[in-house]
């Protein structure tokens, strides 16, 4: 059970060139902690095998999407390799509601984008240990030919001179101790004055409480 004053939740934004295991980390999040949510992303592209509606993706129709573009119900979107991605508000109201930190799995590109339109998100950058390390873990997806490898190793040259844009940057050189890192980051975010549920009134209880300890010990 959590205890010290009532905060505000916080958007986790993770991201990071593919392979680097962003996506691990933030299902193991949510699957370890109670107070983590997964953002489903929403998204043009057809289902893979074993893919499910509304838990890996809403997978939505082009028509549909854009109109969710038009209504400004996007917190960021993008497409890649003519494939829309998003992710949706209402994911982040329904987890704020909930007293959730909902955890945002995307792309470099998105989390600049939530950091324009979500100012109280937290960005995250996970940085892979080596480039031995990335090859390694793109191959052994076996979901994509050398071609393909090669083009995400290139579009990792890119997106890592971007690291410096976020708050944070935690290396996934070991599973658990990169998970361990980044509940540690959002447990110490939830300590800041800003995001604490009416901190005046309760510095107002607290200085009434003193001045009856103060009286009682008088009488």
């Amino acid at each position: 059970m959590r205890t010290g004053l009532p905060y505000r939740p916080c958007p986790l934004v993770l991201a990071a060139p593919s392979g680097t295991g962003k996506t691990t980390i933030a299902h193991a999040l949510v699957e370890s902690f109670s107070q983590f949510v997964f953002s489903v992303s929403a998204t043009t592209r057809a289902p893979r095998a074993g893919e499910t509606n509304g838990v890996d993706y809403d997978f939505l129709s082009r028509e549909a999407f854009e109109e969710l573009i038009r209504a400004d119900r996007l917190a960021e979107w993008a497409e890649v390799h003519g494939n829309l991605y998003g992710t949706p508000h209402r994911n982040l109201e329904a987890a704020a509601e909930r007293g959730e930190h909902a955890v945002l799995d995307i792309d470099v590109q998105g989390a600049q984008q939530i950091r324009e339109r979500v100012p109280d998100a937290v960005l995250i950058f996970v940085f892979p240990p080596s480039a031995s390390a990335l090859w390694r873990r793109l191959t052994a997806r076996g979901t994509e030919d050398l071609s393909e490898v090669r083009r995400r190793l290139r579009a990792a040259k890119g997106e890592l001179s971007d690291a410096v844009l976020f708050d944070y940057i935690v290396v996934n050189d070991d599973l658990d101790r990169a998970i361990s890192r980044v509940h540690t980051i959002v447990e110490a975010e939830s300590h800041r004055p800003h995001r604490a549920l009416d901190l005046p009134g309760q510095v107002t209880r607290l200085r009434s409480e003193i001045d009856g300890v103060i009286d009682e010990s008088r009488a």
